[in-house]
């Protein structure tokens, strides 16, 4: 149980170091004073979490860059929590959206060219046993959707096949059945009902491989018995759904665990379902960051990172599936100008080759990180991901083991950066999370690593001076 004290960024201005590269600027104190009742204002009026978050008020943003209004500028290194994996701003998604909203600005479900042409060029890019989609304009709403139509083809051969299994700690959205099904558990507690028909498995997460010294494939088949000792049929089970990474720490499933779920699955006629509203669209330097289990999927959430910018989210799969239901709507899923910036999102990652630049920048992330070792020995520990999604942890300077993670040293390390111009995420895990859009410059890209670097430095150089 974390026991840290709780966290929270300063809103009082701090006199700051002048910041001024091509990719960063900081001219102001950090928070801008002139910010603050912009912020209080959202507090007041709204149920927010506001003042939880960094305390930059955003006014625009181009391609990894972001801006505020004062004149200080950002490199970002969050995508926005990878909604815009080709760039803030691309011209050609913006130019896309304006053209359509001069055209039309709603359609409910019915039919537009636009519809069309979208859904043809996302099926064509996709896998080939997804054959089809069903459109959305919420993460949460895509995987609601996906354990409906799981609980709609365990219903074709009995009622009693509708168990879906997920996993400990992963999150799938914050509507009841998303939350049910997600495995963050202690926010579960307002639902009152728990439905019986939903089961959760221990993440295999890669120090208890280690530890016990256990393939992933044999810890599938512990877990299959773990759920006949929680009194779950096996043969009442109509679909896995796993979220394809646990965010907070870049970290995947094993990957022969995955693939023995996938053979124990299909031969029982088990779906297998991916969300990948956070993982998907090359973040992680495939279209999917579930094929780098080398898998096939039967459903796939989609979200974030589908249009780039609008908010869009679907559910990919096989025809027979996708037909379950096909009546279903949603009022604004497929919306016309959704559509157009999913469809030119898919434009820009063939044209600037996305995926192989989130492949070849996972190599200079991975050669700025071992710096960061010898800048500061002892002090990183394990570092997990793939392409342009990162999770490093930070240890204590005493550390124990792997896992002893400096918490208020990381989140400082979140704050520090902010007001040096690099703006990143807060995982409050200890973990340095890394998601800069996919397009960043490569120089851009080293020069805010090191400045994480830097500000670890000095981090520990006052901590030490006062000690």
């Amino acid at each position: 149980m974390n026991t840290e004290p709780e966290f929270h960024f300063a809103l009082t201005p701090v006199d700051v170091p002048r910041v001024e590269t091509p990719h960063r600027r900081i001219v102001t104190p950090i928070p801008v004073p002139e910010s603050i009742p912009i912020l209080e204002t959202i507090a007041k009026y709204e149920s927010s979490n506001v003042m939880d978050q960094l305390p930059v008020v955003w006014d625009r943003a181009d391609g990894y860059k972001v801006f505020d209004k004062w004149g200080n500028c950002w490199i970002d290194f969050t995508s926005t929590i990878f909604v815009t994996n080709a760039g803030h701003g691309h011209p050609h998604i913006v130019n896309s959206i304006a053209r359509e909203a001069e055209k039309l600005l709603h359609a409910y479900s019915y039919p537009t060219e636009i519809r069309a042409r979208y859904l043809e060029k996302l099926i064509a890019m996709t896998p080939d046993n997804l054959e089809k989609a069903s459109l959305y304009s919420a993460g949460t709403e895509a995987t609601e959707r996906a354990v409906k139509l799981a609980r709609y083809y365990g219903m074709k051969s009995t009622p009693r096949r509708s168990v879906i299994i997920g996993w400990d700690g992963n999150y799938h959205g914050k509507t009841m059945g998303a939350q049910m099904m997600g495995g963050q558990h202690a926010d579960k507690d307002w639902i009152g009902f728990h439905d019986p028909n939903m089961a959760h498995l221990p993440f295999p997460y890669p120090w208890e491989l280690e530890r016990r010294n256990i393939s992933g494939a044999d810890l599938f088949h512990e877990h299959l018995e773990l759920l006949e000792k929680q009194g779950i049929a096996l043969g009442n089970i109509v679909a896995f759904m796993a979220e394809t990474f646990q965010g907070w720490g870049a970290l995947f499933y094993p990957e022969d665990y995955v693939q023995e779920m996938r053979r124990w699955t299909r031969e029982r006629d088990i779906l297998l379902i991916f969300d990948e509203i956070q993982a998907g669209f090359g973040r992680c330097g495939k279209l999917f960051a579930y094929e780098h289990y080398d898998v096939d999927a039967d459903l796939v959430c989609c979200g974030k990172g589908v249009s780039g910018s609008i908010p869009l989210s679907a559910v990919l799969g096989r025809g027979d599936l996708i037909d379950l239901d096909p009546a279903y709507t949603s009022t604004h899923g497929g919306h016309p100008i959704a559509c157009a910036a999913g469809l030119a999102n898919l434009e820009v990652f063939e044209r600037e080759d996305l995926v192989a630049e989130a492949v070849r920048k996972e190599a200079i992330v991975r050669s700025e990180i071992e710096n960061w070792k010898e800048l500061l020995p002892g002090r990183i520990g394990p570092v997990y991901g793939h392409g342009l999604l990162f999770g490093i942890f930070i240890l204590k300077p005493d550390a124990k083991d792997n896992l002893d993670v400096d918490i208020p040293f990381t989140d400082l390390i979140v704050e520090r950066a902010m007001r040096k111009g690099v703006f990143g995420i807060r995982t409050g895990r200890g973990t340095l999370k890394l998601g800069p859009p996919l397009s960043i410059p490569d120089d851009a890209l080293v020069e805010g690593l090191q400045v994480l670097a830097e500000t670890m430095a000095e981090i520990t150089s006052e901590q030490r001076a006062a000690s």
